[in-house]
């Protein structure tokens, strides 16, 4: 069974940067593909990214092309979100979620995902 587990969330200033990790473990990670979604209060979860097994293949949601990058340590089973110039809207509970894929990532690998972690909280001041 996949154990995914999130962290690197907090409480920081608009303008800052962060860098969320999520190591997974049960399964040999290099066979999964990865992603981020955030939930901001009172919305619906929404797909941030996504990264293939091997790292050569990243998918951006719209809103997050720009000042998100994704990536993986597949030595290290884990995967990281980079967030730059973080801004108050931001703010939201940071998921990470897998998927068993040798395919390369796109829109669609968003509604691929079957196992999530418990999420990190982001909370961007202003």
């Amino acid at each position: 069974q996949v154990q995914l587990v999130e962290s690197g969330g907090g409480l920081v200033q608009a303008g800052d940067s962060l860098t969320l990790s999520c190591g997974l473990s049960g399964r040999t990670f290099a066979r999964y593909a990865m992603g981020w979604f955030r939930q901001a209060p009172g919305k619906e979860r929404e797909f941030v990214a996504a990264i293939s097994w091997t790292g050569s293949s990243t998918y951006y949601a719209g809103s997050a092309k720009g000042r998100f990058t994704i990536s993986r340590d597949n030595a290290k089973n884990t995967v990281y979100l980079r967030i730059n110039s973080l801004k108050p809207k931001d703010t939201a509970v940071y998921y990470c979620a897998a998927v068993q894929s040798y395919s390369p990532v796109s829109e669609r690998t968003a509604f691929d995902f079957s196992s999530w972690g418990q999420g990190t909280q982001v909370t961007v001041s202003s």
